[in-house]
């Protein structure tokens, strides 16, 4: 079985580091919050072992990958414009992009605005949504935290969340795991106030987990330690940005063949439930499957990797 190998290139001025593995076709991976691109090494190896050249990546802001401050540099054109850098760099003219979480939302960008280079896409935990919030992001956080505790509008405000979680990386990434796993009910983080709490005060703490390997949860912590939590963070404080630059792609249809997997107990799932998917299928024509799995939360790449694995394959042997 080949093993994953990591290396930096650089993409449009961009120090980018990238975990491969295999070769062959390329698949492109591109994680979310607060992940690096190891969350994806059991898919690597699997894809690897079928033929492809699997490429996961640490995103912006992420583990070896520049952190600019900038926060027009995390607003999806661009970021669609590092992605497209980065096939350049790599001398491959089309990948099929996987995304998990805020990296669901950065693949389909390149779908809509690259869509010569984007072969077909998977997204993970994160169902296509066409529309635009008439409220700006921010506005809508702030009243939202009003009622409750919300990470991301404790995300917003420079150097208050990395205050805390910089000082405990370890602990802080183990317990969200946990949190936002199948194993655990979210809705209770938000019983919460904001007034007074930390992220940490609201998560509870971690069981030894029967999925998250304590070696990997190891180097995500050593690499966090390593950077902080700045760059992650950014991708949220961009969000008002992407609101003011993404008009144009609103309401637009993906037209490459699209896969769906998420976990029934993700978060994400239970806020937005089927409706939300209902409505992707309206938007991706060739939309190829969309699975649910039973038990399973927000990281299911490393919760079920084999199923993930599987149903990866499954979709790039019909493109």
């Amino acid at each position: 079985m080949p093993e994953p190998r990591s290396y930096s290139i650089d993409a449009r001025g961009r120090t980018t580091r990238i975990t491969e593995c295999g070769e062959g076709p390329a698949v492109v991976l591109c994680h979310g919050f607060p992940s690096l691109g190891m969350v994806f090494e059991p898919q690597l190896r699997a894809l690897a072992d079928a033929g492809y050249r699997a490429i996961a990546l640490d995103m912006l802001g992420y583990g070896g990958t520049d952190a600019p401050r900038e926060l027009e540099a995390y607003a999806y054109a661009s970021v669609t414009e590092w992605l497209v850098a980065v096939l350049d760099a790599l001398d491959l003219p089309e990948a099929v992009f996987v995304g998990h979480d805020f990296g669901a939302s950065c693949v389909w960008n390149v779908a809509l605005r690259a869509p010569e280079r984007c072969r077909a896409l998977v997204l993970l935990s994160v169902p296509y949504d066409p529309d635009r919030s008439p409220t700006r992001p921010s506005a809508l956080y702030a009243a939202m935290a009003e009622k409750h505790f919300l990470h991301i509008h404790y995300f917003q405000a420079e150097g208050v969340a990395e205050a805390e979680l910089d000082a405990k990386p370890r602990e802080f990434l183990a317990r969200l795991f946990f949190a936002l796993s199948g194993d655990y009910r979210y809705l209770e983080v938000w019983r919460h106030p904001s007034r007074g709490n930390g992220y940490l005060d609201v998560l509870p703490a971690a069981p030894r987990s029967t999925w998250l390997d304590d070696g990997l949860l190891d180097r995500l912590a050593a690499e966090f330690t390593r950077t902080g939590f700045r760059g992650g963070l950014s991708w949220y404080r961009a969000f008002d940005v992407n609101w003011e630059r993404g008009v144009d792609v609103i309401g637009r249809r993906i037209e490459v063949p699209t896969l769906f997997v998420a976990g029934d107990r993700d978060p994400v799932i239970l806020m937005r439930g089927e409706k939300a998917i209902e409505r992707m299928r309206g938007f991706i024509p060739d939309l190829r499957g969309v699975h649910l799995l039973p038990g399973a939360g927000h990281f299911l790449q490393l919760e079920r990797k084999d199923d993930v694995s599987r149903l990866l394959l499954e979709f790039l042997a019909g493109l």
